[in-house]
């Protein structure tokens, strides 16, 4: 089970020290000194915004990428995702069951270039047996945050 003060970060990592001391009961140098370990571990990997990007004027494209992978002796699927992981236009990569191996996210100034990266750099790669491309065309909720705030669709009233 994830820590408590994880899951307050996770949350919003704004959130002063002050406060989660507060709301953990436990004193601001216990948060700040917990949450040092977690950064020297590893276990937090950074500090991000959540961006509706659909909200913004930009000129790229995101795309899901399915790739089902010959596995390698010893090594698994390490090797080649460490690889996939370290191009720029990789977002974000894991390992799934079910019918491919690694889920890819990508981006791209274009779909030309996403499916450039595809075609030239990723299916290319030793290991890699096929791949399949979605393109985003809307995003709905991203890392548990809605991105479309509450509409109110009130009827408009009738009258006789």
């Amino acid at each position: 089970m994830m820590d408590e003060l994880l899951q307050l970060l996770k949350r919003d990592a704004r959130v002063s020290v002050e406060d989660l001391a507060d709301m953990l009961n436990i004193s601001q140098e216990e948060v700040r000194s917990r949450t040092a370990k977690y950064e020297q571990e590893g276990i937090i990997r950074g500090y991000q915004a959540i961006v509706n990007e659909d909200q913004l004027d930009l000129d790229h494209v995101r795309a899901a990428i399915e790739v089902r992978m010959k596995p390698e002796r010893g090594g698994g699927y390490d090797r080649v995702a460490g690889r996939i992981g370290k191009f720029p236009e990789v977002d974000s990569l894991f390992l799934m069951s079910g019918g491919y191996d690694l889920l890819v996210f990508v981006k791209g100034s274009s779909l030309k270039e996403v499916a450039g990266f595809v075609n030239e750099r990723l299916a290319t790669l030793e290991g890699v047996l096929s791949t399949s491309t979605h393109f985003t065309l809307k995003t709905y909720k991203d890392q548990g945050v809605l991105m479309e705030t509450e509409q109110n669709h009130e009827r408009l009233k009738v009258s006789p």
